[in-house]
């Protein structure tokens, strides 16, 4: 069956009557699409910044959008007919244009274009000196002989194009060494952890708050021919539950502790990163934004830390400790 893509291009405050006018038309599958809404959500959701393509950050720059989706058909055409009039209606209540312009865009999806759509933003890049990120999906002819991390994103996780990924692999890559352990505290799909066990490291335990970082992580592994002996995912608060804290501090004496999150996190972490390294370890915190790095950097030194490099990206920064 092909469906019909309809974009109703609105504002953030004329979201609420849009979606309510599709509500009373029995429309209730839509997405919506707003800056605002978007960026507040990377900011509380530090999971998928990794993940998410500069194509599809500079297209939620644009307007808001509410998105539904109609069967190219009978009922379709209908229903599209009364989106109209419903949009006309709501323009004629709003003299002063505070819903925006409330006018359609309509494209057509087979059902595997619906499907595989959002593979456009991802794509494989070259991260450091010995690597190469790339999705499951994409072929390479020439490897360049560099080690290949295969992901699959899914329509969640991404390909690690964001800024605060490269700045972790670039510092991975030149500090993971054969035997090493590595803790990554707040894993997501389990990029950083995988990638230092493809670059040598005997051995990785990774952790998140979310409970669905574990199946991710596992298939992620997988995918890179990365099996439970070297590798554990778990859940858990590592900021909030004294017991799931002793847990990790219980595998203890790890080489590298790498952290890319946000400074919120990376703060009071840095009273606990100390017990989970070994002697000469290192401390590798990323998710940093340019006004949050003073907080940061004093946390450290209170705790005890000596900075060994600091990097940017745009305004992300990755700090290097021990």
């Amino acid at each position: 069956m092909n469906w019909m893509q309809v974009s109703i291009y609105t504002t953030a405050e004329g979201i609420d009557p849009v979606c309510g006018r599709l509500l009373g038309m029995n429309i209730g599958g839509f997405e919506i699409e707003d800056k605002d809404d978007f960026n507040e959500f990377l900011e509380n959701n530090h999971m998928y910044w990794d993940y998410v393509d500069d194509k599809l950050l500079a297209e939620k720059q644009g307007e808001t959008r509410v998105k539904i989706y109609l069967g190219e058909n009978e009922d379709g055409a209908a229903q599209l007919v009364q989106v109209k009039s419903e949009l006309a209606a709501l323009k004629s209540l709003d003299p002063d244009g505070r819903f925006g312009r409330l006018e359609i865009e309509i494209n057509s999806l087979s059902e595997e274009d619906w499907e595989n759509n959002w593979k456009q933003y991802f794509h494989p890049i070259p991260v450091g000196d010995r690597l190469i990120i790339k999705p499951e999906w994409e072929s390479l002819d020439d490897t360049e002989g560099k080690i290949i991390f295969n992901i699959d994103p899914g329509m969640t996780f991404g390909s690690g194009q964001h800024e605060t990924t490269r700045l972790c692999v670039e510092q991975l890559d030149k500090r993971v060494k054969p035997g090493m352990r590595v803790l990554d505290l707040g894993c997501g799909s389990g990029i950083l952890s995988i990638i230092s066990l493809l670059l040598g490291a005997d051995y990785a335990y990774a952790i998140d708050i979310d409970p669905n970082c574990r199946k991710i992580a596992y298939s992620n592994a997988a995918l890179n021919g990365i099996g439970s002996d070297v590798y554990e995912v778990k859940s858990g608060n590592i900021i909030g539950d004294g017991d799931f804290k002793a847990e990790v501090e219980a595998r203890g004496g790890f080489d590298i502790v790498v952290a890319n999150i946000v400074a919120d996190v990376i703060i009071p972490l840095c009273d606990d990163a100390r017990r989970y390294m070994k002697e000469g370890g290192v401390f590798i915190c990323c998710g940093i934004i340019e006004p949050r790095l003073p907080e940061v950097l004093r946390a450290m030194e209170e705790n005890g830390f000596t900075i060994l490099e600091e990097k940017n990206e745009n305004d992300w920064y990755c700090i290097v400790s021990m």
